[in-house]
């Protein structure tokens, strides 16, 4: 980092810390290099989805690569150190500690997310997951015949949520539809929770592959000329990766970590402004926040959360998210000084959306006080976030998580600016609204480069 001199700011509770201007912030941040060491632009897909890690298709998530260097820096040599992460979003940061035999922790208020993540960090013996998905697929190969024949099978009841019946029917062509049904009828007989979820996750990553949502596209678009994979050709094949994925992963495991989950694995779907552990206990907290209009996610996942039955109602769903547009802010302010400017450039364009902004931004400051709470004194937090541009305003995220995070008494430690992959740039918004974009409609990749923002707690 550039030396900048501090100055007395008030942190948290009014006391005073040493921290930089809104000034020096935005010229700190300005004067910074991409360090290629951050890239991994090196690896292969392969390589990025090692282990647990290509269970489930998720947008715009980083690379477990990028969470084992930072666990590299600032907490080797702790024993059993306690990771946190309170956006696990697909699990990369608590899949890498627990894959190391570090206590890890965190939430997300997506449904999908929670399941995920809660699978991918849990391993399973190999060789009992194996006679349990045989038997599993045995009793499903009649859906391999012609699918005419399909319901000759009569022991075998389809099982298509009727609260989402709608919704279903319209992502879904008929025999699709069944064909789903039976195989979750098949998952929900399974007696073993753990193996019945490691099952759930598989049919959920399929769901797009055989529904008539538009493949490559982040928003919720139908294709009708699509023609789907049979669900069971799909789902074979996925879950024979997944259990490969699952044997490797629990090669990798520390023994006292496969004994003992619940002791290392503390996980929950929540508000990430409300951890599930006690004060001062975490070494390091590694996250990828979500970004304004956030609620995109429940709509990405949605097809997931009608036939898994997490919600019937996606509309009050999408207002649980961080930074939602539903949530006004009459009594919270927002302390950022840089986020108020970018909120104040905004209100002369777009005032809803300016307060979306203001919303997010005042949400995530929250989140800072949650993580001065659980880290120890000497521990780091590490917020992965890009910058953007909504309406031509630019929304520094980035320099706003910055500031925020002295005001809940924390320190910046470090500030990294990485490039992103093409091979993994996240997805790409129109530069009007900041929405995301159906292909070929985009004006520009949201976020070709992106920041490491890393808090301690002094």
């Amino acid at each position: 980092m550039k030396a900048i001199s501090p100055i007395h700011g008030i942190g948290q509770n009014n006391k005073k810390e040493n921290c930089y201007t809104s000034a020096e912030i935005i010229d700190l941040f300005h004067s910074l290099s991409v360090d290629s060491d951050w890239s991994f632009s090196e690896y292969t897909p392969g390589d990025t989805s090692k282990l647990t890690h290509g269970y489930h298709r998720y947008p715009a998530k980083f690379v477990p690569q990028l969470v084992e260097k930072l666990m590299d820096e600032y907490v080797i040599g702790i024993d059993e150190p306690h990771v946190n992460d309170l956006f696990m979003g697909s699990g990369t940061t608590i899949t890498c500690a627990i894959s190391r035999g570090y206590r890890a922790s965190g939430t997300d208020i997506n449904y999908i997310s929670e399941l995920i993540t809660r699978v991918k960090s849990t391993p399973i013996d190999p060789e009992y997951l194996q006679k349990r998905v045989e038997a599993f697929l045995i009793d499903l190969n009649f859906l391999e015949s012609d699918s005419s024949t399909l319901f000759s099978h009569l022991s075998m009841k389809p099982y298509i949520p009727e609260t989402n019946i709608e919704r279903i029917n319209y992502w879904f062509k008929p025999e699709i539809k069944n064909e789903l049904g039976v195989i979750l009828a098949r998952i929900n007989e399974e007696t073993d929770i753990t193996v019945r979820n490691f099952l759930k996750v598989c049919f959920s990553h399929i769901l797009k592959t055989v529904s008539i949502w538009l493949m490559g596209s982040t928003k919720p678009t139908r294709d009708s000329n699509k023609n789907p994979q049979r669900p069971m050709t799909a789902f074979k094949r996925h879950i024979h990766k997944m259990s490969r994925g699952n044997r490797a992963f629990w090669d990798v495991v520390p023994e006292r970590v496969k004994a003992d989950i619940g002791r290392f694995l503390n996980i929950t779907r929540g508000d990430a402004r409300r951890q599930p552990v006690e004060d001062g206990t975490v070494d390091i907290q590694i996250t990828s926040s979500p970004y304004v209009t956030s609620y995109e996610y429940a709509d990405l996942h949605q097809l997931s959360t009608l036939w898994l039955e997490y919600t019937p109602d996606l509309s009050g769903y999408r207002t649980e998210f961080i930074g939602t547009s539903y949530r006004h802010d009459e009594v919270r302010q927002l302390k950022s000084k840089i986020g108020q400017s970018i909120t104040h450039r905004m209100a002369e364009k777009d005032r809803s959306m300016s307060e979306e902004i203001q919303a997010f931004f005042i949400d995530m400051q929250e989140c800072f006080d949650e993580t001065y709470r659980i880290l120890r004194h000497g521990g780091r937090c590490c917020y992965v976030i890009g910058n953007t541009t909504l309406k031509k305003v630019e929304i520094l995220n980035a320099e706003v998580f910055a500031e925020s995070m002295q005001y809940a008494g924390l320190t910046i430690d470090r500030i990294i600016k990485r490039e992103i992959p093409l091979k993994i740039l996240p997805q790409k918004r129109d530069a009007e609204t900041g929405r995301f974009a159906k292909n070929g409609e985009e004006d520009f990749h949201a976020y070709p480069t992106e920041y490491i923002v890393i808090g301690k707690k002094i």
